[in-house]
């Protein structure tokens, strides 16, 4: 996405075109630069052609997404000429081990890897020097966000300590590093009071927090806080409350202690929603994979979950055709699904990312293979969400208003619970039934659910 996010401070501003590309971990890594430049007196500017220079945020994991990089980063260089690279993909060498962007173009600026905000700080100070001192001029305290204003991403660590064959992420951002606790607490807080309705907590592995400062004890609001994910999701479920918001969970992996936070769902502190990467089910292909659990634990695991809480909805990303799976091993899989009743899920054609030790596996199946079997996952898969889906046909739920034009006389649209925005579907508001009924974005409303369209609900507001 290409931003607007800071308003000039001057008309003399340097203004600064920005390209944010890849994850919601991508995105904070942005918004942390948007709001240094902001902090700092910079603006944004809405054409590349506008700007002093231009900023790539990019993302190096998979083929396509190396490919929608470097094609950003040519369109800025075309319009602009003056661009800085950061991201994943500037972590990522090329032939003969140099470094990938440098290859491909020679002529940008400077070039990082993710998470390294001052380090584009100082490109940009070289090209474009600073306008005023930081300390005088201030932002928003909640800082500069890319999001809608009511929904904002909480990011509570970087890097992550699987070391998964088919992930190159380990080697672009590094092992796990948690934030202190009081720091992830203090920024939910200012959130909340700048208006924000829905905390999503992203890591790379959120069920890992912790795990590198051995759950050390820190401290917020002057009380003693373990930094560890329950103590976390306790805190922030009761920071949430008084502002009416929700706080829904990503990346977690489905390790013991997750049974430890399903409580927290069933008492409504926080959405009984989770999004865990299984990947696969067949435990000879998780082996080669080197991810945790099985096919059978991780059944056990949801049917768990679902006791502690039955409302709980279950997001999860799997890989079909991932070397060595066996048509066997594939309908395992399948048959994981039916049973699993996964309410949301996504499924990639395994790609040979460039650094990944899983492209040295045996039994590397054809392209035409993998996505053969990708599109047989998605059919079970919107088998089973679309049944799902049916069921609520008739009950009456919470919805976040993302969008509703003229206070919603002609009705507008908004998600669930179960909704995460931009992954998941959402609900079609239909024109409210009483004339005074009004939405407005980034408020909640009563919702009757009355149709299931595709991945999507159809509501009338009560």
């Amino acid at each position: 996405m290409t931003s607007d996010a800071l308003a000039p401070t001057a008309a003399t501003a340097p203004r600064i075109g920005f390209v944010s590309l890849g994850c919601p971990k991508a995105l904070t890594d942005s918004e942390l630069i948007l709001t240094q430049l902001g902090a700092e007196g910079y603006a944004t500017s809405k054409t590349f052609e506008g700007a002093d220079l231009v900023i790539v945020n990019t993302c190096g994991f998979i083929d396509d997404a190396v490919k929608e990089s470097l094609d950003a980063i040519a369109e800025a260089l075309a319009a602009n000429g003056r661009v800085i690279v950061t991201g994943c993909l500037g972590a990522k060498a090329g032939e003969g081990g140099a470094n990938l962007v440098r290859q491909m173009h020679p002529s940008v600026l400077a070039v990082t890897g993710p998470h390294a905000t001052q380090e584009v700080m100082d490109a940009v100070h070289r090209h474009v020097p600073r306008p005023h001192d930081p300390f005088v001029d201030l932002v928003p305290a909640q800082g500069v966000k890319l999001t809608p204003k009511h929904y904002a991403y909480l990011k509570i660590s970087e890097g992550c300590n699987h070391r998964c064959t088919f992930c190159i992420i380990p080697s672009l951002r590094g092992d796990l590093v948690s934030r202190p606790v009081g720091d992830v607490l203090s920024e939910a807080r200012r959130l909340f009071e700048a208006g924000v309705k829905e905390l999503l907590v992203i890591s790379q592995d959120t069920s890992a927090y912790g795990v590198d400062v051995k759950y050390r004890t820190g401290f917020w609001d002057g009380r003693p806080v373990k930094t560890r994910m329950l103590e976390l999701c306790e805190q922030l479920g009761a920071m949430a409350d008084p502002f009416g918001a929700w706080v829904r969970l990503h990346y977690v992996y489905p390790y013991p202690h997750v049974d430890e936070i399903v409580p927290l769902m069933a008492a409504a502190r926080v959405l009984p929603y989770l999004d865990v990467p299984f990947q696969h089910a067949h435990p000879d292909v998780l082996r080669r994979m080197k991810r945790p659990a099985s096919g059978q634990k991780n059944l056990d695991r949801l049917q768990r979950w679902r006791e502690l809480c039955p409302e709980i909805v279950v997001r999860s990303t799997f890989i079909a055709g991932f070397p060595g799976e066996t048509e066997g091993q594939f309908q395992y899989l399948l048959d994981f699904m039916r049973e699993a009743q996964i309410d949301r899920a996504g499924c990639f054609a395994y790609s040979p990312v460039d650094g990944a030790s899983a492209n040295a596996l045996p039994g590397a199946l054809p392209a035409e293979v993998r996505e053969e079997r990708r599109a047989r996952f998605m059919a079970v898969a919107e088998e089973v969400s679309a049944a799902k889906l049916q069921r609520r046909i008739g009950a009456t739920m919470q919805v976040l208003v993302d969008a509703a034009l003229a206070l919603g006389r002609n009705g507008g649209v908004g998600r669930s619970y179960a909704d995460a925005p931009e992954i998941d579907g959402s609900v079609r508001l239909l024109p409210p039934e009483k004339a005074s009924k009004q939405l407005r974005v980034g408020e909640f409303t009563r919702a009757r659910i009355v149709g299931a369209q595709g991945h999507d609900l159809v509501a009338v507001p009560v």
